[in-house]
């Protein structure tokens, strides 16, 4: 499988099959459609591994008029990472750019003219500016990130005309990022150093996170 940024991108999130033409899943599609305005900006906000972008993804494709952008684009560069020693720290919430995302995300709410955002190439570990593009067609921007609905400054700043919560319990999480770094092919020791780090974000982004108007439950396999 690869994700829209490029590179391989083993699958995390389990959404269960037909979920949009189930009641659950016609009842959001309906909701976002019923957003009033020339543009509606929709977030999806979870832990590491409760599965935003294959659930984003499957959004869009049921909407006509629908976009997707990823935080993951304003991840700070490697070699900014090492000389702030953040490098393994990477993927928390200080090695991100979280204004310049907070002003894109202001930009998006204006549908007049093209923005351009940068996106995310995992086969290369690097944010490529201006590879992504939402034109003035694109009524629904569906933005998928871990720190949507942080409780602190830009991102308790940044308003949506929708926020869904990916609601998934720790023991799931843990399997699923295992899953996730044996697909990229990493060892034992790799897979415990990831691990790790991707749990401790998990448990800041559930603690500090809020605000949601709806939440998708997913249970332990």
């Amino acid at each position: 499988m690869s994700g829209a940024e490029g590179g391989p991108c083993p699958p995390s999130f389990g959404l269960p099959s037909g979920y949009f033409d189930e009641e659950e899943g016609q009842r959001l599609l309906s909701r976002i459609r019923a957003l009033e305005g020339a543009r509606v900006l929709v977030a999806v906000a979870g832990a590491p591994g409760s599965g935003k972008s294959t659930f984003a993804e499957a959004l869009v494709a049921r909407l006509d008029d629908a976009v997707l952008v990823p935080m993951d684009g304003f991840h700070l560069d490697d070699c900014v990472l090492e000389a702030r020693g953040l490098r393994a720290r990477k993927g928390a919430v200080e090695t991100f750019d979280a204004e310049g995302f907070a002003a894109l995300v202001q930009r998006l709410a204006l549908p007049w003219d093209d923005v351009f955002f940068p996106v995310f190439d995992r086969s290369r570990e690097l944010a490529v500016a201006g590879a992504g593009v939402v034109s003035p067609d694109h009524r629904v921007v569906v933005i998928e990130g871990n720190y949507l609905l942080l409780d602190q400054a830009p991102w308790s700043r940044l308003r949506y005309d929708l926020r869904v919560w990916l609601d998934v319990p720790e023991a799931e999480l843990e399997r699923r990022l295992t899953a996730r770094w044996q697909g990229y092919g990493k060892d034992a020791d790799q897979i415990a150093a990831h691990l790790e780090n991707d749990l401790a974000n998990a448990r800041f982004v559930i603690r500090r996170s809020g605000g949601a108007d709806l939440s998708v439950a997913q249970p332990a396999h």
